[in-house]
């Protein structure tokens, strides 16, 4: 899908790369037998995730919420607003179930016991994110396309890649 605003591309293609890590994340955590301690390869893509979720998402969910949203809801979609901020509040609270574990996991001090902890909490967080992330696909951002006129989209997409 081609988006009109510098914004909604910005925000399209941190979908994209999500969408990716959460792939690579998803069949990496499906792929460690019940009751195995994952290698070294988890503690990778661990770090990835756990550096993703501590800082990238918080941000663009940051940003969404404070320059987007409320632009959206005073053009009449309120109903998606409150939609997405609903999302955003139980991703928020499965990330932070799951850090502490994706911490540890990175640094290789994930035993059987704690992997057994993680796994369903990552499996939901994927699971969520990469519906949210297509819901903006398909509704925010032709919506933020649709009310963002040129010198705003500028100043917030700027604004964005600054913070």
């Amino acid at each position: 899908m081609d988006f009109r605003t510098a914004t909604s591309r910005k925000l399209d293609q941190e979908h994209r790369d999500s969408l990716a890590m959460l792939d690579r994340f998803g069949r990496t955590v499906a792929g460690v037998p019940p009751g195995s301690v994952p290698d070294e390869g988890f503690a990778s893509i661990a770090k990835t995730v756990a550096r993703a979720v501590a800082g990238e998402v918080g941000h663009h969910f940051r940003f969404e919420e404070e320059q987007l949203f409320p632009r959206l809801a005073g053009a009449g979609e309120g109903d998606l607003v409150d939609l997405l901020l609903e999302e955003h509040r139980t991703i928020n609270r499965t990330a932070a179930d799951l850090l502490p574990l994706l911490f540890s996991a990175s640094t290789g001090r994930l035993d059987a016991a704690r992997f057994a902890q993680l796994r369903p909490l990552a499996l939901e967080f994927a699971e969520r994110l990469e519906a949210h992330i297509h819901k903006e696909t398909a509704a925010l951002l032709p919506a933020v396309d649709a009310v963002l006129d040129d010198d705003t989209d500028r100043e917030i997409a700027l604004a964005y890649a600054e913070s």
